[in-house]
C-alpha cells in the first residue's frame, strides 16, 4: 500500500531535479528571492527511464512556515518517489499560496510550486476626534482598541481582531461628542435700589463657558435682562444656555435680588392730604402735604425719606384758614387767598335781590364741592351807604367792600358774580345765577393743577 508521510520545512518549497538545481520562495514579503522568478531545471540530453523503485524521484520538498503531507506508492518511508502525491498547507497565521497538491512527475519535476505568506490585515484609518492601539500591528490576532478624545463618546465596535481572511472584525467606530460644554455662572448678586427710584441697575461679567470636545462654542443665549438693566424690586433669575458644534447645550442661572428701602407709610393731615414722588415711601421719595379749602397748612411742608428708613422733620397739620379782614386795602385781603384759594365774589343791590336769594340758596347746598375745589365765597350786598361785605361770619368795612368792587369791577346796581382763580386772575364772569355743577365743570376742566386733578379723581365721590 501508499504510504503517509507529512514533512514540515523552514523557508519554502524546495522542488529538486538534481543536486545542482534549487528553486527557493520566501515568506515574509510573500515573494520569492529577487534571483528565482520561477522554477527551472537543467536541460537534461534524455528523458530519465522511469523507475518507481528510485526513493528520491523528485526532489524533498520544505515549505518554510507550513507542511506537506506526503502518499507515496513505494509506502510510509518515501516521500518523493515517482508518482507520490503531497498537500500542502499553512501554519496558522500564514495562507498558502499556488498549489494545495502537488505530484512528483515523471519528469522529475513536482507538478507544481507553492509558498506560505504571513497573513495581514491592511492598516486601519484613523478616526476623526479618537484613535487607536493594536497588540501585534496588522497581524493575525491582533485586537486593535479604539478610544476617543476627551469630551467625545464611543459609538461602534470598542475592539477590532484581525482575522485568518485577512479582515478586520466588526466595522469602524466613531466618535461622537455628547458631553454638553461646561458653564459657569457669575455668582448671584443684592442691590439696593437707587435714591427716589423703585429700580437698581446691575452688571455683572458673562459666563465663563468651555466646550470639552474640539473647544468650539456655536452659540450662547440669556434669558432675562442684560447687563447693566434696570432691574425692580425683588429676585430675577438670569439663565445662561451655551451650544456647541454637536448641537449639546449645558445651562446655568444666577438670582440678582433688589431691595427697596421704605420708609413707614405716612398718612395724609386731617384735613389734607399728601403728594408723593415715586413709590411714596421708598428712599428718596418726598411727600408735600395739602390742605382741603378752608384750612391751611402750619408746619414743614415736604418731608423726604432717608436711607436710614425714616422720615426728615415732622408732620404738619390743616388749621382752618384765618382770614383777617382788619386790613388796610382790598390787595391786603386778597393777599392772603393768594396760591391757597379760590374765589367767587358775588355783588347785589340788596339782599332780597331775586337772582342773589336763589345764587346763595344753591351754593349753600354745594360747601362740600366748594371746599373740595378751594372756592371761598365773598359777598358784597347793598348800595353806600348800607352794603355789607362778608366771608362766612366776617364782616368786611365799607372801604374794603368799595375797593374790591373797583378792583373787580363789579356793579351793585345789579347782580353780578366773578370766579377768580388761585393767581387773583379773574377767569370767569356771570350777570345771572349759574348753577353749582356749571361752577365746579368750568374749575375742573380748566382750573385744577396736576395735583388737584390727581386727588380730585381719588375723591370723585366724596361729596356724594
Amino acid at each position: 500500500m501508499a504510504g503517509q508521510l507529512t514533512q514540515r520545512g523552514a523557508l519554502s518549497i524546495l522542488l529538486f531535479f538534481t543536486p545542482a538545481v534549487t528553486a527557493t520562495w520566501y515568506a515574509g514579503s510573500g515573494y520569492p528571492d529577487e534571483s528565482y522568478n520561477e522554477v527551472y531545471a537543467e536541460e537534461v540530453p534524455q528523458a530519465p527511464a522511469l523507475d518507481y523503485r528510485v526513493p528520491r524521484w523528485c526532489y524533498t520538498l520544505n515549505i518554510q512556515d507550513g507542511e506537506a503531507t506526503c502518499y507515496s506508492p513505494r509506502g510510509g518511508n518515501y516521500h518523493s518517489t515517482l508518482g507520490t502525491r503531497c498537500e500542502l498547507s499553512c501554519d496558522r497565521g500564514f495562507r498558502l499560496i499556488g498549489r494545495r497538491s502537488v505530484q512528483c512527475l515523471p519528469n522529475r519535476r513536482w507538478s507544481g510550486t507553492a509558498y506560505c505568506r504571513q497573513v495581514r490585515c491592511h492598516a486601519l484609518p484613523f478616526i476623526t476626534s479618537g484613535t487607536y492601539t493594536c497588540t501585534n500591528g496588522v497581524l493575525l490576532d491582533s485586537r486593535c482598541d479604539y478610544s476617543c478624545s476627551s469630551g467625545y463618546h464611543l459609538e461602534g465596535d470598542h475592539s477590532r481582531i484581525c482575522m485568518e481572511d485577512g479582515r478586520w472584525s466588526g466595522g469602524e467606530p466613531v466618535c461622537v461628542d455628547i458631553d454638553p460644554p461646561k458653564i459657569r455662572c457669575p455668582h448671584s448678586r443684592e442691590k439696593m435700589a437707587e435714591p427716589e427710584k423703585l429700580t437698581a441697575r446691575v452688571y455683572w461679567d458673562p459666563p465663563l463657558v468651555k466646550d470639552s470636545a474640539d473647544g468650539t462654542i456655536t452659540r450662547v443665549t440669556v434669558r432675562g435682562p442684560e447687563p447693566g438693566s434696570h432691574f425692580p424690586e425683588g429676585e430675577h433669575v438670569i439663565r445662561y444656555t451655551a451650544y456647541d458644534r454637536a448641537y449639546n447645550r449645558a445651562s446655568c442661572k444666577f438670582i440678582v435680588k433688589v431691595q427697596v428701602r421704605r420708609c413707614p407709610t405716612l398718612k395724609p393731615p386731617q384735613h389734607g392730604y399728601l403728594t408723593c414722588t415715586s413709590a411714596g415711601d421708598n428712599y428718596g421719595a418726598t411727600c408735600e402735604y395739602h390742605c382741603d379749602g378752608g384750612y391751611e397748612r402750619q408746619g414743614t411742608p415736604s418731608r423726604v425719606c432717608q436711607s436710614s428708613r425714616q422720615w426728615s422733620g415732622s408732620p404738619p397739620i390743616c388749621a382752618p384758614m384765618k382770614i383777617n379782614v382788619n386790613v388796610n386795602s382790598a390787595a391786603g385781603l386778597l393777599d392772603q387767598f393768594f396760591e391757597k384759594q379760590r374765589l367767587l365774589i358775588i355783588s347785589a343791590p340788596d339782599p332780597s335781590n331775586r337772582y342773589y336769594k336763589m345764587q346763595i340758596s344753591m351754593l349753600q347746598q354745594s360747601t362740600c364741592g366748594l371746599d373740595l375745589r378751594h372756592v371761598t365765597i365773598i359777598e358784597l350786598v347793598g348800595q353806600t351807604p348800607r352794603e355789607v361785605g362778608r366771608i362766612r361770619e366776617q364782616q368786611l368795612s365799607a372801604n374794603i367792600i368799595e375797593e374790591l368792587r373797583q378792583f373787580q369791577h363789579l356793579t351793585p346796581s345789579y347782580f353780578n358774580m366773578v370766579l377768580i382763580d388761585k393767581q387773583g386772575i379773574d377767569r370767569e364772569r356771570y350777570m345771572e345765577p349759574v348753577t353749582p355743577e356749571e361752577i365746579f365743570t368750568f374749575i375742573d376742566d380748566y382750573l385744577l393743577s396736576n395735583q388737584e386733578l390727581t386727588q380730585r379723581r381719588e375723591q370723585r365721590d366724596i361729596c356724594e
